[in-house]
């Protein structure tokens, strides 16, 4: 998502300006690409449901049986946190393409330019559009991150992977520790999971019902679960994204994005995350089955799902020994959407929003079963594929790219594709 990238040739007394598309790193644009379509299938459930059965699905209005209890489980095991971490991570990287070393101040000013405006656009698209917006959480985490951009590789891949298996830990051991918690303790605990907070069944159809009367009704439900989510992203999240941050730098610098790691360590990380992918598929289709509200399996589950740094690893390893080892064909695929990753967001929540919540759609929030929202997900994803090849062939990035970049540099920049 985070694709402005400058030549780190660039001297301070050069006027910065875009990087040019033929002296981008492909690979970096393929994740962005694969992240960007990722992470819809994660998202798909808060824009087509209140936010309350987001954070328990329990609660919506189709039951997860069946079909719907298969599709859930495909979207919790391969795709939820895994590509949220691989986004995090990303912007690290671009941190350090976009502002260089601490000493490049002319870079400085426009990294602090770049996630300024960040924070604007992400307050107008959490406001207005769509509760769940991360990049405010990218902006400020940025903010902090950036001072760390003048480490060596090996010091910001260190700190980053210790916040992050401290969150695992913090996380997956809580709750393994449940599973020796008294009788009483876990009835408490599972009456305020199974209530998301004190939702029930009846709060989140009258929330589908003010998101269906109008542009006040869907502002302020909007707004109440924005607050919200805000609340939370601060208190629990931002700390372990500027790990992750720091970690997608360090992996930058250390030349891993690249495919300038030696093959054993991507196999590895393959290795390592596909075992923990396993695991977790496990655990939770044995959660599935149980059907109880709260037992040994959801922890177990939810400790194995406490860690998805480690599958995100993988799949990053698997595209980039791919995509440097002849599979040029990924590339081509996911690389122009990548090169669009912040067009491709947004115009993700201005799709889903019309289809779902905004009062010029057709207001199909809560009308749709988990199988029904992937094929909306699918035919997103084959219009992106579609457009953003397209777009490129004319222009040298996507529009709100674009946007994005005057800001930044406080004056037009070129955006007609000399080529064409």
């Amino acid at each position: 998502m985070a694709n402005i990238e400058i030549d780190a040739t660039a001297q301070p007394q050069t006027v910065l300006a875009p990087v040019a598309p033929r002296n981008r790193i492909a690979t970096l644009d393929v994740l962005r690409g694969f992240a960007v379509l990722g992470i819809l299938a994660v998202n798909v459930a808060a824009f087509a449901y209140p936010s309350a059965v987001y954070f328990n699905p329990e609660l919506g209005p189709f039951p997860l049986i069946g079909d719907a209890a298969v599709a859930e489980w495909v979207a919790k095991v391969f795709f939820h946190s895994k590509f949220i971490a691989l986004f995090s991570m990303l912007f690290g990287a671009s941190i350090f393409l976009v502002g260089g070393e601490r000493k490049d101040r002319p870079r400085g000013r426009l990294i602090r330019n770049r996630l300024f405006w960040l924070i604007v656009i992400a307050l107008l698209h959490g406001l207005l559009f769509w509760y769940g917006d991360v990049l405010l959480m990218y902006g400020v985490a940025g903010l902090l991150v950036m001072f760390t951009r003048s480490w060596k590789a090996r010091t910001l891949i260190l700190v980053g992977a210790i916040i992050t298996t401290l969150m695992f830990l913090l996380q997956g051991g809580s709750m393994l520790a449940l599973m020796f918690a008294p009788p009483e303790v876990l009835a408490n605990v599972a009456s305020q999971m199974g209530g998301g907070g004190g939702a029930t069944a009846e709060s989140v159809a009258a929330s589908i019902a003010a998101y269906k009367s109008g542009w006040s009704g869907m502002l302020a439900e909007n707004f109440k679960a924005w607050t919200f989510l805000q609340g939370l992203s601060v208190t629990f999240m931002l700390i372990p994204t500027g790990g992750l941050m720091m970690l997608g730098m360090g992996l930058l610098k250390s030349g891993f994005w690249a495919g300038r790691a030696p093959a054993w360590v991507y196999g590895l990380l393959i290795l390592v995350g596909g075992a923990v992918l396993a695991a977790l598929g496990w655990t939770e289709w044995q959660r599935i089955g149980d059907g109880e509200p709260l037992s040994r399996m959801d922890m177990m589950a939810t400790a194995a799902g406490a860690a998805p740094v480690l599958i995100t690893l993988a799949y990053a390893s698997l595209l980039i020994l791919l995509t440097t080892r002849g599979a040029g064909w990924l590339t081509a695929v996911f690389a122009p959407v990548g090169r669009m990753a912040f067009t491709n967001y947004l115009s993700q929540t201005v799709i889903m929003t019309t289809l779902f919540t905004q009062p010029w759609g057709p207001h199909w929030i809560g009308s749709m079963d988990r199988p029904a929202l992937w094929g909306v997900v699918g035919a997103v994803w084959v219009l992106q594929l579609i457009w953003s090849p397209l777009w490129l062939s004319v222009f040298q990035m996507g529009p709100l790219e674009w946007l994005w970049r005057c800001l930044s540099y406080g004056r037009l920049v070129p955006i007609r594709n000399p080529r064409s």
